[in-house]
């Protein structure tokens, strides 16, 4: 039997801060179900990063934004019990500028609210990895 190979998948993340507060999302999906992050998603073939990330944002939560930058890339590597591959994605943060909206769960997530800078930084809730470490990058910005 062939080993199958598995590429990377390229997805962007929406980091919104807004009047002490950021917008996050509780995945209805794996990787991460039940678990607090950032909206996000897939990049399209085409499409930006910052592009993706603002879809992804009123896809997810009906809120508009405007990219102000990019924070880097984090790569999300999950194994199966083998030790194999189960999922890569390489995930694009962007810090988007709140326009309008009330956060409303749509498409894959099952909860999305603003939750307070302070409740992220203190771990007060289940957060996907690195959560904190991009809010520290906006908020040092």
């Amino acid at each position: 039997m062939s080993e199958q190979i598995l590429r990377p998948a390229l997805a962007a993340l929406a980091v919104t801060v807004h009047e002490g507060r950021v917008l996050l999302v509780r995945r209805r999906n794996d990787p991460d179900r039940g678990i607090w992050g950032y909206p996000g998603g897939h990049v399209e073939s085409g499409e930006t990063a910052a592009a993706a990330a603002v879809r992804e944002l009123q896809e997810e939560t009906a809120v508009t934004a405007e990219a102000v930058a990019t924070l880097g890339g984090l790569d999300l590597i999950g194994h199966h019990a083998d030790g194999s591959v189960k999922h890569h994605y390489y995930l694009v943060a962007v810090e988007c500028r709140y326009c309008a909206g009330r956060p409303v769960a749509d498409d894959d997530v099952d909860q999305a609210v603003w939750v307070p800078v302070a409740d992220v930084l203190e771990h007060k809730i289940a957060l996907s990895d690195h959560v904190d470490d991009l809010l520290r990058q906006v908020l040092d910005r």
